[in-house]
């Protein structure tokens, strides 16, 4: 079943993963974070959505900030100890002296993106009682702004905002033409679930679109 959502924000980070210091924005969204997205507004075990088509309503702009961050990050032995002793307090990251840090963040501003998409149902759930349930949970939740939690760009303190996508939707000039984006992740395989591998394609843009490869696609590289 297809659905084509409107997202749009104030600023976006789609980390490009060959920065290792300072973060560094893809130019537009990424696939992975356009299911994140989707995610966010609707969350079932047995439901996978694919994103087909990003288009691009806004011209590409970015902008540097500096912004406090951690250099480590919580273990997980100590949400387990946390857990099993029913301590909370042992699952704590105290940011406190030399934990915190200040780093360069190249981010978007001002983006606009309008998605289309589908969702899969797994074979051993998939019935058209859970299909129809699911096209209405969806489009009710967009009507009414409801989400199972807030979407955001990247990153948790860039919000998105979502709504239904409606009417026709004009490409800016400044986006006209053909644009070779470069590698651009795609998804994660998690055939094996503790050593997740990245997947990327070469995404082109073409006046503002571009056409997202299926996962079992040639053009999708491990």
């Amino acid at each position: 079943m297809g659905i084509s959502i409107e997202v749009w924000g104030k600023n976006a980070c789609f980390t490009r993963p060959e920065f290792k210091t300072e973060r560094v924005s893809y130019d537009v969204i990424t696939p992975s974070a356009a299911v994140g997205i989707f995610r966010a507004i609707y969350w079932h075990p047995g439901v996978s959505f694919v994103i087909d088509r990003i288009r691009v309503l806004s011209p590409i702009k970015f902008e540097n900030i500096r912004r406090n961050e951690v250099r480590s990050k919580a273990k997980v032995s100590s949400f387990k100890a946390a857990m099993e002793s029913g301590n909370p307090s042992a699952a704590v990251l105290v940011t406190e002296g030399i934990m915190r840090q200040q780093r360069s963040t190249m981010m978007l501003k001002d983006v606009r993106y309008v998605i289309d998409a589908h969702y899969d149902i797994d074979k051993a759930q998939d019935t058209k009682e859970l299909r129809d349930k699911v096209t209405a949970i969806l489009g009710n939740r967009l009507k009414r702004g409801q989400c199972f939690e807030q979407p955001c760009l990247g990153l948790r303190e860039c919000v998105a905002n979502v709504k239904i996508a409606e009417g026709e939707y004009e490409c800016p000039e400044e986006l006209k033409g053909r644009r070779d984006l470069g590698f651009m992740l795609h998804s994660f395989d998690y055939s094996n679930p503790s050593d997740p591998v990245p997947r990327f394609f070469r995404a082109v843009m073409e006046d503002g679109v571009i056409k997202v490869p299926a996962e079992n696609s040639e053009e999708v590289k491990g």
